[in-house]
C-alpha cells in the first residue's frame, strides 16, 4: 500500500470503516445477499433494505426516497439526466406542436466531462446547446444565466461546486430563475453533496446527481434525485427489465446501496465539523506555500469549498512538479499524458493561459488530513518548487551553477516554449575545442527533465567535435532508449536537440545532421 500523503480527495475519497464492515455483511451467507426483484425471502430482505437505504440517501439532499433512482455512479445519473430529460421534453414539445422554439440546453464551459459529454451528443441530435462562460472568480452569474434563457430552453445543467477550483454555485438563484420560467434544472452535486448543506425544495432543484464515492462510500452506486413532476419527461438510458420504476433496469448492488446510506448518514454526521477543519488545514498550507516566487490562487477565496486548493506555480511545468512529489498524492492541473496533451480546459475557460494551466496543481483535503501531513507536504513542496526553478531558471549558466571564467568560452542555443509545454536553454563553457561544462535550462515533463540531466553528464569534457559525433549519434531516439524515455515523448526531445544545435553552432561547429 503506498504511504504517500493521499491529498486527492476530490478524485475519490477512501471507503469508511463501518461502512465496508455493513457492505460485507450484506456479501456473506449470513447477511442480506438476495435478488431485491426476487418475490421469496431473500428477495424481500434484500428488497426492504434497499427500500430503507433509499430514504437515507434522499434525506441527505432533503428529499423523498421516492425521487431517488440508483445508478452507478454520478456519471451514468447526469447522462440520465441531461440525455434522458432533454430527449423526453423534446418529444412531449413536439407532440404539443409548439413549434418554433427550438429545443436548448444551457450549461458552462467548466462542468464535469460527464455533463459536456451528453451536452454534446445532444448537439448531434440536433440540440442548440449554449455553454455559458464564468468570469475570472470561476462563477456563473444569475444574471448569466437570466440573459441565456429563452422560450425554447428545456433544461439547465450547472455543478453545484467545480471539481478542480471548488468555486461553490449559487444554485438556489439558478432555481429560483429556472422556475419562474419552467426550465427544468439539473445539477452536479458530486463535489457537493455530504459537504455542503443541500435541500432540493429549497433550492428549486429538479434533478440531481451525486455518487457515494466522493462521500466515503463505494465506488460503483450514485444517484439522481428526480423531481415527481419532471419524472414522466425522464426517458432511460437502459433497458432490460424495467428496474427503478422502469427509469435505470439493472440488477441492484444491495451491499453498495446499503454503504451508500451509511456513507450518506456518517457524512452529514461529520459535515459542520469538518468545514471548519478542512477549511483551516487548507489555509494553512496555503500560507506554508504563497510566498514561493511565482505561485497565485485558482481557487477563490470565498464561495468555495473548504478542502479544494488549485495553485498554480508559475514557470514550472505540472507533471515535473507531480513527478518530484513522490510522497503526496495530488492531481495536477496538466493533463500531460502525451504529445498531444492539452491543460486543464477548466483553468482555461477561466482565462487562465496554457502556461498557467500546465503548471497547477489541485490540493483537495478530506476527513484523513492531518495538520502533521499538510506540513510534511508543504516541506515537499517548498524543496521541488526551488529545485525546479534552478532548472528551469532560464537566467543563463549562473541559473545552473556553472563557474564563470574569463578564459572560457560562452556558447548557448534555445528553442521550444514554455507555452508550448517545453522550453530548452542549453549553455556550454568551453575552453579551446572542449565542453568543460554542460548546464542545460528546462521546462518540460519528467522525461524531457530527465534526458536534459543525461546529457549535460554526456557532453561535459568531450570536445566539440565529439560533442556532434558521439553525444548526437542517433539524436533523440537514442537518447530516449539511454534514458528509458518513452517513444510518444520523442517531439519533446526535439526540442533539445535543436537547442544543443544552437549551441554548437554559436561555438563555431556545424555540419550535424538529423538522422
Amino acid at each position: 500500500m503506498s504511504t504517500a500523503i493521499y491529498l486527492d480527495y476530490a478524485a475519490t475519497t477512501p471507503v469508511d470503516a463501518c461502512v465496508a464492515e455493513c457492505m460485507a455483511g450484506c456479501l456473506r451467507r449470513d447477511g442480506v445477499f438476495g435478488n431485491p426483484a426476487s418475490t421469496h425471502a431473500y428477495g424481500r430482505e434484500a428488497r426492504a433494505l434497499v427500500e430503507d437505504s433509499r430514504a437515507r440517501v434522499a434525506a441527505l439532499i432533503g428529499a423523498r426516497a421516492t425521487d431517488i433512482v440508483f445508478t452507478s455512479g454520478a456519471t451514468e445519473a447526469n447522462n440520465l439526466a441531461i440525455l434522458g430529460y432533454a430527449r423526453g421534453a423534446r418529444r412531449l414539445r413536439e407532440k404539443q406542436q409548439r413549434g418554433g422554439a427550438g429545443a436548448a440546453v444551457i450549461s458552462s464551459r467548466t462542468e464535469h466531462k460527464a455533463v459536456l459529454d451528453p451536452c454534446r451528443q445532444l448537439e448531434r441530435e440536433g440540440f442548440e446547446v449554449e455553454l455559458l462562460t464564468p468570469g475570472a472568480s470561476g462563477r456563473i452569474e444569475a444574471a448569466q444565466l437570466a440573459a441565456a434563457l429563452r422560450p425554447g430552453t428545456l433544461l439547465v445543467s450547472l455543478m453545484h461546486a467545480n471539481n478542480e477550483t471548488g468555486v461553490i454555485a449559487d444554485i438556489a438563484a439558478f432555481g429560483a430563475l429556472c422556475r419562474a420560467a419552467g426550465v427544468a434544472l439539473h445539477v452536479d452535486a458530486a463535489q457537493s453533496a455530504g459537504k455542503l448543506p443541500i435541500d432540493v425544495e429549497a433550492l428549486q432543484v429538479d434533478l440531481l446527481s451525486f455518487t457515494a464515492h466522493k462521500l466515503y462510500g463505494p465506488k460503483g452506486v450514485g444517484a439522481l434525485y428526480v423531481r415527481q413532476s419532471q419524472r414522466a419527461l425522464l426517458q432511460p438510458l437502459l433497458y432490460g427489465g424495467g428496474h427503478e420504476r422502469g427509469l435505470r433496469s439493472g440488477t441492484l448492488p444491495v451491499h453498495q446501496i446499503a454503504g451508500f446510506a451509511l456513507a450518506c448518514e456518517l457524512a452529514e454526521a461529520h459535515r459542520l465539523s469538518e468545514v471548519t477543519r478542512l477549511a483551516g488545514l487548507r489555509e494553512h498550507l496555503w500560507r506554508g506555500i504563497a510566498d514561493l516566487p511565482g505561485v497565485s490562487l485558482n481557487s477563490p477565496s470565498e464561495h468555495c469549498l473548504p478542502g479544494i486548493l488549485n495553485v498554480a506555480f508559475g514557470g514550472i511545468e505540472g507533471e515535473s512538479l507531480l513527478f518530484g512529489l513522490p510522497e503526496i498524492a495530488v492531481s495536477s492541473g496538466s493533463a500531460c499524458n502525451s504529445d498531444s496533451d492539452e491543460p486543464s480546459y477548466v483553468l482555461r475557460a477561466l482565462g487562465r493561459d496554457r502556461e498557467a494551466a500546465q503548471s497547477s496543481l489541485r490540493f483537495s483535503l478530506g476527513r484523513g488530513t492531518t495538520l502533521e501531513e499538510i506540513d510534511s507536504a508543504i516541506a515537499a513542496l517548498r524543496r521541488e518548487v526551488r529545485r525546479l526553478r534552478a532548472v528551469d531558471g532560464g537566467a543563463g549558466l549562473a541559473s545552473v551553477g556553472i563557474p564563470t571564467s574569463a578564459a572560457l568560452t560562452q556558447a548557448s542555443g534555445e528553442a521550444g516554449a514554455r507555452e508550448t509545454g517545453t522550453w530548452i536553454k542549453v549553455n556550454l563553457q568551453i575552453r579551446g575545442q572542449t565542453i568543460e561544462e554542460a548546464g542545460i535550462n528546462a521546462y518540460g515533463c519528467p522525461y524531457t527533465l530527465k534526458v536534459c540531466e543525461w546529457l549535460s553528464a554526456e557532453l561535459k569534457g568531450r570536445t566539440l567535435e565529439l560533442a556532434l559525433a558521439d553525444s548526437l549519434a542517433g539524436g533523440p531516439q537514442a537518447w530516449a532508449r539511454a534514458t528509458g524515455t518513452p517513444e510518444e515523448r520523442l517531439t519533446r526531445l526535439l526540442v533539445i536537440e535543436d537547442a544543443l544545435l544552437g549551441a554548437l553552432r554559436n561555438a563555431g561547429q556545424s555540419g550535424y545532421n538529423r538522422p
